[in-house]
Formats: structure tokens, sequence, C-alpha cells
């Protein structure tokens, strides 16, 4: 295992979603509240914005199956971005009196559908809540109310789905990482357990990602780690950053051995560490798993 690298220097606001594109071979990532989308090439060793909305911010995005990327972003809107040309075609129309806040973190599953986390409306009370997007571009909600939905992933068996409840916006709750039964014929979710008690962790669990020995990592908001738990849910590993907002990471390369982490920089490098906003990348001594595709086409 190495010690992170810094690989681009970058001041990213909220630094999120990383995802490898195999067809591209670069790393995609957001700067959520700018509406920037970043795609790092390794070969080369440069960056660059491919896109910018300058009125929605971008909660989160998925590759969909003809390598487009599917954005996730205001008011239940969700936009297909087609690579080359950088254009937008909207796939859902926003619905305001559905969606009061912006998407956060998603992930698609085996079939092409989106779970999709929706911020909470903390102006007028209203809770975070998790959908599922089917491929006929549809919503359901499977989750009512959580404090802040974030990070998500599979089971290698896919028997099960992660999910994270940040709690940040509650000091009183600690944030939790539950464990769903997963349905894979219906995208059905049911009997969540508590996966992941984080009150004894500094910071709040953020994105993650399942390694492919089946064990968890989870990034900590406000904790300056990584964190790698067992099955069982038994807390197995720790891998320091000096930004204190580490907010994700995903596997990436032809062989999904090197793990690329976003990070934030809220206010300054001063008060959030040295390299905060910046995406890193580290060898966890471990490899990752290819995620799945989108496959939404109303």
């Amino acid at each position: 295992m190495s010690t992170p690298e810094r690989v681009v220097d970058i001041e990213c606001e909220t630094g999120e979603g990383p995802l490898w594109h195999p067809g591209d071979e670069r790393l995609y990532w957001s700067d959520i509240p700018n509406g920037r989308l970043y795609r790092y090439d390794p070969a080369d060793d440069d960056y660059e914005c491919v896109y910018r909305d300058e009125t929605e911010r971008i909660g989160g995005f998925t590759i969909q199956r003809d390598g487009s990327l599917l954005l996730f972003q205001e008011a239940g809107a969700v936009r297909r971005l087609s690579r080359g040309d950088w254009t937008t075609e909207t796939v859902v129309a926003p619905d305001p009196d559905r969606f009061h806040e912006r998407f956060n973190d998603v992930i698609a599953d085996p079939e092409g559908r989106v779970f999709a986390g929706v911020m909470p409306d903390t102006e007028r009370d209203l809770p975070g809540q998790l959908y599922r997007l089917d491929t006929d571009g549809t919503f359901s909600l499977v989750r009512e109310s959580c404090v802040l939905p974030n990070g998500m992933g599979f089971t290698p068996d896919l028997s099960g789905l992660y999910f994270t409840d940040t709690c940040e916006v509650d000091p009183a709750e600690p944030g939790y990482i539950y464990r769903y039964d997963y349905d894979r014929a219906s995208g059905g979710l049911s009997d969540p357990e508590v996966f992941v008690d984080a009150s004894d962790i500094e910071g709040y669990p953020d994105g993650l990602t399942v390694d492919s020995e089946g064990h968890v990592w989870s990034a900590f908001w406000n904790g300056g780690a990584l964190h790698r738990f067992a099955p069982d849910g038994t807390h197995e590993r720790t891998v320091s950053f000096d930004p204190r907002k580490v907010s994700s990471l995903t596997f990436a390369g032809d062989d999904y051995d090197a793990a690329y982490v976003t990070t934030a920089c809220v206010e300054t490098r001063e008060t959030e560490g040295s390299g905060a906003g910046s995406l890193y990348r580290v060898d966890l001594g471990v490899t990752g798993r290819p995620e799945f595709r989108s496959a939404v086409d109303p």
C-alpha cells in the first residue's frame, strides 16, 4: 500500500463521484456546486474540464451503456452528456414539486437502473430521500427519509446494496452505512440493517466503493481518511490524507488496481488541509471491480 499521491492539484469546492471510463481510459469526476465535470488521463498525466453548467449543479453521474454520461442535477433533472461535442439532452425533465433539492451520489445497478439520493432541503425542513430511476425514465421512492444520502455499492454476489447516510447536517447523529437486501429482478430494496455505526470514527462516512474482496471502502468527510470495513462490518484499515474532507473514491485502470480519491475545499486550504479539493491516487493493495452502466432510455 502506497502513500496517497496528488495527481491533479486543483481546489474543487466539492470534488465528488469519480468514475473510470474504460472506453476513454480516463477518470471522470465532478465539482458539484460549480457544475463542472473533469477528466484525468493517467497516460498523459493531464486533466481538463470537459463540461460546465453555469446554472445547475451536478450531483452525480453514471456512464451509460453507449458510453455517454448521465448527469443527475437539480430538482429531478437528468441529462445525457455526449462525449466529443459535450452537448446535453434532457432525459428526465425537472419536477420541482416532487424533488425539492439536487441529487447527490448515484449508482447504476446490473440491469441499468440508477439509485439516486436527493439532498435534504434544510430551509423547509424536508429530509433527504433515496429514489430508483428505472430504465423507462420513471422514478420510484425507495427510502422516504434520511439525513443526507451518500455513497452506495453492491455486495459481490449482488444480494445486497450498501447505502450511506452521512448525517453531517445533524451533529447528534454519527453517520451510518446500511446494508439492504437487493432484488436484481425488480430493483427492490428491503430489510435494511446497520453495517457501520461511525460514532467512534472521526468525521462522517461519504462516498464508498466495494473492492474485489468484498470489503467496503468509505471516504470520511471531515475525517481526513479512507476506512476499510470487512463484510461483517469490522473496521480493518485506515488510510490518512492531508485534506480533511475526503469525499469519494473509485478503482481505475485496465486492472482496476489504482484507487482515485476526490476531496473538497469548501473554505480554504489553510483550514481544510494541504491539497484540499485535489484528486489523489493511491495503491490500496487490492483491486476493484468495474462499475455497472446505466441504460436509461425513456
